[in-house]
């Protein structure tokens, strides 16, 4: 009985001492201060770290004044030894492991060019619609109104609404 005691105690030890997994997201932008929501819940300004609890994807958004705002999602990724199965060894070894996610987001500058808005616009609309709009030429004026062509605008719609169709 003497001699299974330390092999008995180190089981006892390791089973009631286990570790544990801290997961942390480090989060940075350029430039830096942004406000950032994770999931549609507001946590802080970059640069930050946070603890999360599970691995997947998320949705992100930041926004800055004087900058565009950024509405995308971003990955989790687990570890090698963070992955089901792999994971229970380390949840019960007497030691703490740490798992850092780094997500960096660049914000553009916010442009007051109206006309770029435009063609921005019409670059969003065909890639969302897989069709090819007819061609159709935009000014903008010194007081920022947009002029199209001469096309006749859709009835019911004032000039510069048919400009942005």
């Amino acid at each position: 009985m003497h001699r299974f005691l330390p092999a008995i105690l180190l089981a006892a030890a390791c089973l009631t001492t286990s570790g544990c997994v801290r997961r942390t997201l480090r989060i940075t932008s350029t430039p830096p201060g942004a406000l950032i929501w994770i999931n549609h819940r507001e946590v802080g300004r970059t640069p930050m770290e946070i603890d999360f609890t599970y691995y997947g994807n998320y949705d992100v958004q930041l926004s800055l004044d004087g900058h565009e705002p950024v509405i995308t999602d971003a990955d989790a990724n687990p570890p090698v030894w963070d992955i089901i199965g792999i994971d229970f060894l380390f949840d019960v070894a007497p030691f703490q492991s740490h798992s850092v996610v780094d997500w960096h987001f660049d914000l553009e500058p916010r442009s007051n060019d109206l006309g770029a808005l435009v063609t921005r616009a019409r670059e969003l609309r065909t890639r969302a619609s897989g069709d090819q709009p007819p061609v159709q030429k935009v000014t903008v004026d010194a007081d920022g109104r947009v002029e199209g062509d001469s096309s006749t605008p859709e009835e019911g719609a004032t000039p510069n609404e048919s400009a942005l169709e």
